[in-house]
């Protein structure tokens, strides 16, 4: 079974806001924080991730994501910050290899 992310990812505390899906979080993470995805995040510097949801079932993961896209700025904002008030990078938390080190990617 798969597992699905929604997540976010920040430039910095309160700065620019992204929202995506995604069936690999680690993957997803690592390639925005390397610029290897053109657009937006790479457009305004976003490489941390400040908060993330899983889900089993990638329609309700896609309908999640749909739904924090639609969110006002504030609402996101205390989302995060319920699990994240410093907001601190998560992917580093998460995995043990930093991003400089692909070799678990």
């Amino acid at each position: 079974m798969q597992i699905w992310s929604v997540y976010i990812m920040a430039s910095k505390r309160n700065g620019t806001l992204y929202v995506g899906v995604t069936r690999n979080l680690k993957r997803r993470v690592y390639e925005h924080r390397t610029g290897e995805i053109e657009g937006f995040t790479k457009q305004y510097n976003i490489k941390q991730l400040v908060y993330y949801e899983t889900f089993y079932n990638p329609r309700a993961a896609i309908d999640r994501e749909k739904q924090l896209k639609w969110w006002k700025r504030a609402w996101k904002i205390r989302l995060i910050e319920t699990i994240n008030p410093n907001w601190d990078d998560l992917y580093d938390q998460l995995f043990t290899d930093s991003y400089d080190n692909p070799a678990g990617v």
